[in-house]
């Protein structure tokens, strides 16, 4: 980059909606996250080193309040869980929900998914990666932020194993179609319905209180997975 020319911004897919944190949620982010945070490094993460063990191991991005993630968490001891999300509150009611319960199988970044996606999971590593209900950026001046983009696909399926599966969930439908369009053209993805086609809730994503209420008001979901090969 030359003196005269402008460093290059970042387009974020998120604002940092941090809200008011409860005392529950701030005493469970200073007491369980030793526990069971990840810190934003610059180093690849051996997970079999941070859960101990050698599992299927799924992602999810931008996991909320984080009830999707602790039902799948328990329904699934099989498995080892990452969250990822930004909203603080969210990460704290999670962290109290996982001691609650005695998950020894999640673990938790507070930051930029695309950051950890980039420097600290390694290619091939990664058996599913989860991303329910992203902020939709309805407005298409602000489409350019939606985080299903042609680059974000492309890293996601570097970070799959072969066989690995996309899960992606929206109650927006211009956004199913925006994500439905980008997967279907994308080099080394197969639709797991019909070319073209959602795909029905698998067991394993529960109906969450926001979700319902959607169905309540008639609002549409969206479910769409796609298979690396």
């Amino acid at each position: 980059m030359t003196s005269t020319e402008k460093p290059r911004r970042i387009v974020r897919s998120f604002v940092r909606r941090q809200g008011r944190m409860t005392d529950l949620q701030q005493r469970a982010l200073e007491e369980l996250w030793p526990k069971y945070g990840l810190a934003p490094g610059e180093e690849l993460l051996d997970l079999d080193t941070v859960f101990g063990r050698s599992a299927p191991r799924l992602l999810e991005i931008g996991f909320g309040m984080g009830d999707s993630l602790v039902d799948m968490a328990a329904a699934h001891p099989e498995n080892d869980y990452i969250g990822i999300e930004v909203h603080r509150p969210g990460v704290g009611r999670l962290l109290s929900r996982v001691e609650e319960q005695g998950l020894g199988n999640v673990r938790v970044f507070c930051h930029d998914a695309i950051e950890i996606l980039k420097k600290q999971i390694a290619d091939e590593s990664l058996d599913r990666v989860l991303l329910f209900f992203p902020d939709p950026w309805h407005k298409k001046r602000h489409n350019k932020r939606r985080i299903v983009q042609t680059e974000f696909i492309e890293m996601i399926r570097a970070k799959l194993k072969p066989g690995g599966v996309f899960h992606m969930a929206t109650d927006w439908q211009d956004y199913a179609e925006w994500m439905m369009a980008r997967m279907s053209d994308a080099k080394g993805f197969e639709n797991m319905s019909t070319a073209g086609e959602y795909s029905q809730r698998p067991d394993y994503r529960s109906v969450t209180k926001f979700e319902r209420r959607g169905h309540r008001l008639g609002h549409g979901i969206w479910d769409l997975l796609f298979k690396k090969v």
